[in-house]
């Protein structure tokens, strides 16, 4: 194996912080639809809505632990880096180790919720698909 150099760690820094911008992306957009949820439910307590809601919080959790262990991921790099400064080199290969594992866990949650953001979608087609029939 090669040596692990300062700049291994730090070319995830890039992909790091792209992936953060996404999660960020989805978190404000998640919030922003519970907001617009909760007002309609607030004027029609529908059942659908309560399902929508209970759906968007669990993809709201999982986007939140997406964050952390993405978080974690580059701390556990910036940790490496250091390791690395001081010639510290077993202990910074485990720890970039860490949190290339942190960074799987990420990344495994964020298929996870895209999952559930189909599933939810093919929700709202065949609803929409059942009107129609309906008509």
């Amino acid at each position: 194996m090669e040596e692990l150099s300062l700049t291994t760690p730090a070319l995830l820094f890039s992909a790091i912080s792209l992936i953060m911008l996404a999660y960020t992306n989805r978190f404000l957009a998640y919030a922003a639809v519970i907001r617009n949820l909760h007002d309609i439910y607030l004027q029609r307590k529908e059942a659908s809505l309560l399902r929508q809601i209970k759906n968007l919080k669990l993809r709201l959790n999982l986007t939140r632990w997406m964050q952390i262990f993405g978080i974690s991921s580059l701390l556990f790099c910036v940790l490496t880096m250091f390791l690395i400064y001081v010639d510290i080199y077993a202990i910074a290969i485990w720890v970039f180790g860490f949190a290339l594992i942190l960074l799987i866990i990420s990344l495994a949650l964020l298929i996870k919720e895209i999952q559930i953001s189909a599933q939810a979608l093919q929700h709202h087609i065949a609803d929409i698909e059942e009107h129609l029939d309906n008509k």
